[in-house]
This record gives C-alpha cells, sequence and structure tokens, in this order.
C-alpha cells in the first residue's frame, strides 16, 4: 500500500522542497548538511520495508519554503537556512547586529548570521545562515520567574537594538525564538519539534527555572536602521501585530516606540492574558501599550521599571507555577500539589549538596 502510493507520488519533493535538493551541492561544499531526504539521489526509506512512511524521519516535509534546517559538518551545530534577498535591508541590518564588535555583548538578544552564501537557484537571492532556535513559548511556560526572565531579558535586547539605531518593526511573537539547546540535552528534530532527532520517540526536556534559555529576535525584515542625525520616523503598516494606532502609510511614526507597543503587547498576550499571578506586570505592560506613542517609555526606562516591579516582588514568588486562567478548579488542586512536591525537591537537593 506504501509503496503504491509512494509511487503514485505521495510523498514527492514538493517544488520547493526541490529548490533546496538543488542548493544540496553548494551547501555541502560550504560544510552544511541536509537531512536525507534533500540529498542527491534520495530514496524513500520506507520502501523495502513496508514500514509506515509517517514513521520514518525522510517523509518529514519543511514548514516553511524559505527557509530550512542543516547541520554544520565541523561542529555538528544545527542551524537555519533562510533565502533572502541580495543586498537587502534585512541582510545589512543582519550583518550589523552580527558585527565583531557586537555580536559578544550578552545584551545582544539578535539572532547572529554565521554565514551569507550565494544562491545557486536565484541569483537575486542569497542563502543567510543562522543558527537554529525554536519557538520562545514551546515547550510552555511553568514558573512565574520564567516568565519574569523572558521580559528582562527580551526589554534588555530591545534596549541593544535601539542603543545602535535599529528598530525592529515587527517583534510580534512569531519574531521572538529560544536557543533551546539547555532544555533538549538530547536534542529534538528540527520540524518536529517535541520528538527526538531520529523522529522515533518523544523528547524529554527540563525546566527552564533550571536550565534557563536565551531568547533572541529574528527577521528583520522591515527593520530601519538610523543614523546618529537622522529623524527617527517611518511610514508603513506591514507587520504581524496590527493593533498598534499609529500605524500608517501617510503619517509619519517613531518606529522605537512602535517596538514598545508590540513587545508590551507579546507581554499582554503570551502571559497576562493566559496567566493568574503576573498582575505584577500589568502597570509596565499598560505604560508600554500607551494610546500616545510619546508617552510610552523608552526600553531604557521599561527596563527600570521591571527592576522596581521585580524589587518590590517576593523572591519565593518566582519558583512559583503558572497558573493557566482556563484550568478548572479539580486541575488546580492537582498541579498546585505537584508543585509544592516540586519545590520540595529542589531544596532537599540544595540541603544535601
Amino acid at each position: 500500500m506504501y509503496a503504491q502510493w509512494t509511487k503514485e507520488g505521495d510523498w514527492d519533493l514538493l517544488p520547493s522542497e526541490r529548490a533546496w535538493s538543488d542548493r544540496q551541492s553548494l551547501l555541502e561544499e560550504r560544510g552544511y548538511i541536509l537531512r536525507q531526504r534533500y540529498r542527491t539521489g534520495w530514496r524513500p526509506s520506507w520502501l523495502g520495508h513496508n514500514r509506515d512512511p509517517f514513521s520514518c524521519e525522510d517523509s518529514i516535509i519543511s514548514r516553511h519554503d524559505h527557509v530550512i534546517d542543516a547541520t554544520r559538518r565541523k561542529d555538528n551545530l544545527l542551524v537555519s537556512i533562510k533565502v533572502v534577498k541580495d543586498a537587502s535591508n534585512e541582510v545589512k541590518i543582519a550583518r550589523l547586529v552580527s558585527s565583531p564588535q557586537v555580536v559578544r555583548n550578552p545584551a545582544n538578544h539578535c539572532v547572529s548570521v554565521l554565514d551569507i552564501l550565494p544562491d545557486p537557484v536565484f541569483p537575486d537571492k542569497a542563502l543567510m545562515v543562522m543558527p537554529y532556535l525554536r519557538p520562545f513559548n514551546d515547550p510552555p511556560f511553568n514558573a512565574i520567574g520564567e516568565a519574569v526572565e523572558f521580559v528582562k531579558q527580551t526589554l534588555e535586547g530591545l534596549h541593544f537594538m535601539h542603543s545602535i539605531r535599529v528598530a525592529h518593526r515587527d517583534c510580534a511573537a512569531a519574531n521572538i525564538m529560544m536557543d533551546g539547546r539547555p532544555l533538549y540535552p538530547q536534542g529534538h528534530h528540527p520540524v518536529e519539534i517535541n520528538r527526538t532527532p531520529d523522529f522515533l520517540h518523544e523528547a524529554p526536556h527540563l525546566s527552564r527555572l533550571d536550565h534557563p534559555v536565551k531568547y533572541y529576535f529574528i527577521d528583520f525584515g522591515i527593520s530601519s536602521v538610523f543614523g546618529e542625525r537622522d529623524p527617527p520616523y517611518v511610514l508603513g503598516t506591514k507587520g504581524r501585530d496590527k493593533d498598534p494606532p499609529e500605524l500608517s502609510d501617510h503619517t509619519p511614526y517613531n518606529p522605537f516606540m512602535l517596538d514598545i507597543y508590540i513587545l508590551g503587547h507579546v507581554y499582554q498576550e503570551e502571559f497576562i492574558d493566559k496567566y493568574s499571578g503576573l498582575e505584577f506586570l500589568e502597570p509596565l505592560v499598560t505604560a508600554m501599550m500607551h494610546i500616545q506613542p510619546e508617552r510610552r517609555p523608552t526600553a531604557e526606562d521599561a527596563i527600570l521599571m521591571l527592576h522596581n516591579i521585580i524589587s518590590s516582588v517576593d523572591t519565593t514568588l518566582l519558583r512559583w507555577r503558572l497558573r493557566s486562567r482556563s484550568e478548572s478548579a479539580p486541575e488546580r488542586v492537582v498541579y498546585d500539589t505537584v508543585a509544592v512536591a516540586r519545590e520540595g525537591m529542589y531544596h532537599l537537593r540544595r540541603l544535601v549538596r
């Protein structure tokens, strides 16, 4: 049955996948290895073995036409490769935030560019190689302190970007990722991210409270960079978040204040609306989402606000679990019991060390 379906083309490479297969030789020459599915002469692994293709790693299709995962040969680092316009503003800004003088700054939370290669398929394009990252909210946040750390890092990263005169303009949830390696010491599949690298099992993960991760901003496709004397005003309504009131194709607005609103909106939708116990962050979010852009705090001022808020919070609260606003009373009892047991084990381990 599977052999017949395969023969009929059910698992053939899609047109976008064939483009990556055509790039495979150049990428391998430059030290980047694509998954088996995209290598020259690929033959489905299930043929001749009567295996279910859906259980085979090489049946997995990349989710995005313009981005693919690969492994860097020299150190087995998992990377993402993105097709971009050659000499575009995105490439210019990506190079800026990856330059030697800024890439080592711990406050830099912009994804770094490891390599930029010519695209053998489309001459007007380039292949931008970056470290592989996974969505910032997968696995879900479990503790109040984890949410606070996310807010701290993203504000720190936004302040850094603004300090080098870069406005992201699209720092919505989909453009914030994390280096998940501390949570997945055994790795995970780059497409089916909750499976092991071989796709055979569910990927186990650790707690970010005990194994901290770093968060990154990605995708500078509509970002702007300004000179020291340039007036910081732009036009345009592109971007994932359509709620900022100042967005306009006709009236110039300040993109740095736009970033503040968008990031505040991330905090609102991803944390305050989803979890109880984070009400202490509401004054910060309210200020960041003020309808008048000029009355919003700068990124630096927002960091100071956060520090003042945290200083007034009992530190033991930060290890307490995040409670979903949708959970039932019986669920709350069970989850609270598990959280208490987890904390008991944490303190016991600290005592016996």
